[in-house]
């Protein structure tokens, strides 16, 4: 190996720190209750914060896979890894002042903001570094996302029982900036010359892309295997705290809630990393078509079961095919518009996240407040994602072309 090339297991190493500490956007379900108990707000304010996150999110991905593939990836994962600890501080702030706006602008802007500028770069890094073994790579990366669910669902509530949602916050800011600082630090794109950089030396522009049908069939793919896994994700803990049994205290069902939210969390990342290893031998297209189909039949069940027992099973595998849609999705989108300006490419296609982090929760959340219960809300994502089977049909790989697809 040339001395002066990185060890490419150690830039995917600082990935998937860096995705980790921003997976813990999945866990902010554990804070609807204690926020909404401590200021009086509903259901549905507390879950904006995380609306705006996401929606922020997207914007961020496409504008920081341009700035990317110009001014490369470590100063946009610095970038992501300051915002987003400075977002977590600002939102202890705004818990303890009473202001719904400051938390708005503080996780949802700030925070959405340094996880899109994040949360683009190892994955636009690692499939240059690794077009051996692109599929594996990115679950290997986007994994770090659940492990990082996990953790804060895990030990937030220990946490806030202990020392106050604020001060939880702050803790977690202070970690996120020396981990992200850390991880962001190790985003290098392989040097000149070597053979990975001769492999990713062709490629789409992004407005070849945007001409071709696929880059629309990818986009709303990934839209609704979101919407239906984050509008899930947006109201796991209360749900399972609605299931437990009600002799239960209020802390003890937070603290049960917690533990099962990291249990769903770990497949999460279990399914990042499966599918994306699976896809690189039977297909992008034949992975999804799976996923899709899936969870059309999962969502259904939830809804007629209404069982405990049945929800927690039924969650690990959205949540596994979930985040195995996150995980394929960036391989994919190489394989077809190949790696050269997939930074720029798949920064657009994240678009679909922040448009599938509006519809999923909003209409989970309204649903449940109009309805009383989440049921209505199974049959709704059941019956889109039914709709939605025909789209990886519809993707299938070009003859000839400037991208690669094994689908």
């Amino acid at each position: 190996m040339n001395p002066q090339m990185p060890n490419r297991w150690l830039v995917a190493s600082g990935g998937v720190l860096m995705q980790i500490c921003l997976g813990t956007v999945y866990g902010w379900s554990v804070f609807t209750l204690p926020l909404m108990q401590a200021h009086n707000w509903t259901r549905s304010e507390v879950t904006m914060a995380f609306t705006v996150c996401i929606g922020f999110l997207g914007i961020a991905a496409a504008i920081g896979g341009y700035i990317l593939d110009m001014r490369g990836a470590r100063v946009v994962a610095l970038t992501g890894g300051i915002l987003f600890s400075i977002g977590t501080f600002l939102t202890g702030v705004a818990d303890q002042i009473g202001s719904l706006p400051m938390l708005y602008l503080s996780y949802g802007v700030v925070g959405g903001l340094g996880i899109g500028f994040g949360y683009i770069t190892p994955i636009a890094t690692l499939v240059k570094w690794f077009p051996d073994k692109r599929g594996l790579i990115t679950g290997v990366a986007v994994m770090g996302f659940g492990i990082g669910a996990s953790i804060m669902t895990y030990f937030s509530p220990i946490l806030i029982a202990a020392f106050g949602t604020s001060a939880t916050l702050f803790i977690f800011s202070g970690i996120f900036l020396i981990c992200l600082l850390w991880g962001g630090s190790m985003m290098v794109e392989p040097p000149l010359g070597s053979s990975s950089t001769v492999k990713f030396s062709s490629g789409m522009t992004l407005g070849e892309a945007f001409s071709s049908k696929y880059f629309y069939l990818l986009w709303l793919m990934l839209f609704i295997n979101i919407a239906a896994g984050i509008a899930l994700i947006s109201q796991a803990s209360p749900m399972v705290q609605e299931l437990l049994p009600a002799s239960l205290a209020m802390d003890e069902k937070a603290k049960q809630a917690g533990a099962i939210l990291g249990i769903f969390a770990i497949f999460n990342g279990i399914g990042r990393l499966g599918w994306a290893a699976v896809s690189d031998k039977i297909g992008r297209r034949t992975v999804f078509f799976i996923l899709i189909a899936s969870q059309a039949v999962i969502f259904y069940c939830i809804s007629v079961a209404k069982s405990l027992e049945v929800f927690i099973v039924a969650c690990c595998l959205i949540y596994a095919c979930y985040g195995g849609g996150f995980a394929t999705m960036p391989a994919y989108a190489a394989d077809i518009f190949g790696t050269k300006y997939v930074g720029r490419i798949y920064g657009w296609m994240l678009t679909a996240w922040s448009a599938a982090g509006v519809v999923g929760p909003l209409l989970f959340s309204s649903i449940r407040e109009s309805s009383g219960n989440y049921y209505q809300a199974m049959y709704v994502a059941s019956a889109a994602l039914f709709i939605a089977i025909i789209l990886p049909l519809l993707a299938a790989p070009p003859k000839a072309g400037k991208g690669t697809l094994k689908a």
